[in-house]
């Protein structure tokens, strides 16, 4: 059974309690924005949890028991995260927390799970580098996505290539990467610009990128804005001349809202697209469309929450314990699963999936086809920095060196 929570009825803790080991149990939580700017994502996360909730307890559940989630709505606010991370671990006695999709959220719930002791999954693409014993990353990094799309970017369009991306840990980090892959395949950042969220006018950015004369831009606006990016770039002809490319492109279901002038031709690379041809994205899909209906498209951090969950509940059965520390023992021993996006595999060291990574091009009909496959890509930066079998104390934020 499960149980769903609003987020505004969030119970107001008193400083009395304090935070231990987590229970055993079958309950987990959620935290998802489900209202606000950033619902375009939060709802199929949410949807994904539920999804994979049901279906592992139409097959027995964990440890003989229906898995409940207690379900919050961050509503996009930043604090909400914090206040709903106590709460659920303090008052509902979960014991796994699934939750998040910037990297600032992520960033303001790790101390909080770290300190209650609980395994964290964040399933959302982000810049890389998060390196905590209880915190599982499901989504792509940026050196798993950047590594092939400069590569294919320099190779397909020419060496000169100009960023724009917005002003804030994943803007700036991502860059780093495109400076990083650059100089390993021949190019060179002849620009970049790193703009706030609340941009909607683009037309000096769009002047920098004509005088520039790069031969593509890596472009990683967020949320609603990123449609007005891409819009105003082909509606000043720079789609003719210049590349497009992007990590988060598609992740949000731009590709729908788009003209078909602005999206035909942008490449995206991504840990999933709709269109991947397999046994098991076929059968992801017909349930999903089953139950949510064919409106609107799959995005990638779905499939990311989706295998968290598949990945917790073979690492609770696995170890015949929902006991934190026997989890992350079976999370460490190599658990693989046959996902819709390929088979996925957990990278002991660094707490990361190494996963296919996928890079297609955007059409007329407001979809993706799908033009390489790079399969089994591992977060090589992440291992190479994070240790947490040899160091499992580590806590730390791993940046590239500029």
């Amino acid at each position: 059974m499960k149980t769903i929570l609003s987020g505004v009825c969030a119970l107001a803790l008193t400083a009395s309690l304090s935070m231990g080991t987590a229970v055993a149990g079958t309950k987990i939580g959620a935290i998802f924005d489900l209202t606000g700017g950033l619902n375009i994502y939060g709802i199929q996360q949410n949807n994904a949890l539920q999804l994979a909730v049901e279906e592992i307890n139409a097959n027995g559940g964990v440890l003989g028991e229906p898995i409940e989630v207690i379900s919050y709505d961050a509503q996009s606010e930043l604090s909400k995260y914090t206040q709903f991370a106590n709460t659920a671990i303090l008052r509902d006695k979960i014991t796994a927390l699934f939750a998040g999709l910037t990297s600032s959220s992520r960033e303001a719930i790790r101390p909080i799970v770290r300190k209650a002791n609980i395994p964290y999954f964040y399933s959302s693409l982000y810049e890389g580098g998060a390196c905590d014993k209880v915190t599982f990353v499901t989504g792509s990094s940026a050196s798993q996505q950047m590594s092939k799309l400069i590569e294919w970017g320099v190779s397909t369009y020419g060496p000169k290539i100009y960023i724009m991306a917005p002003d804030y840990n994943f803007g700036t980090i991502s860059a780093h990467w495109v400076h990083e892959y650059a100089t390993r395949n021949g190019g060179e950042v002849v620009g970049e610009d790193f703009l706030p969220l609340t941009v909607s006018d683009y037309a000096p950015t769009l002047q920098k990128i004509q005088a520039a004369k790069p031969d593509f831009v890596v472009a990683l606006p967020v949320g609603a804005n990123q449609t007005g990016f891409l819009e105003q770039f082909a509606a000043a002809g720079l789609k003719d001349r210049i590349g497009i490319v992007s990590t988060n492109y598609g992740s949000g279901n731009q590709q729908v809202v788009v003209s078909p002038q602005a999206g035909k031709g942008i490449i995206a690379s991504a840990g999933y697209f709709m269109e991947v041809a397999n046994d098991q994205n076929a059968k992801f899909v017909k349930k999903w469309q089953a139950k949510y209906g064919t409106d609107t498209p799959i995005v990638s951090g779905a499939v990311d929450v989706w295998n968290a969950v598949h990945l917790w509940a073979l690492a609770v059965n696995k170890a015949n314990s929902s006991e934190t520390e026997a989890v992350i023992k079976a999370l460490e021993s190599g658990l693989s699963f046959d996902a819709p996006n390929g088979k996925v595999s957990l990278d002991s060291k660094s707490h990361h999936l190494n996963q296919n990574i996928y890079i297609a091009e955007g059409n007329a009909d407001h979809g993706f086809d799908i033009l390489v496959t790079f399969t089994d890509v591992p977060a090589v930066f992440e291992a190479d920095k994070c240790d947490l079998v040899k160091d499992p104390g580590l806590a730390e934020h791993f940046t590239p060196e500029s």
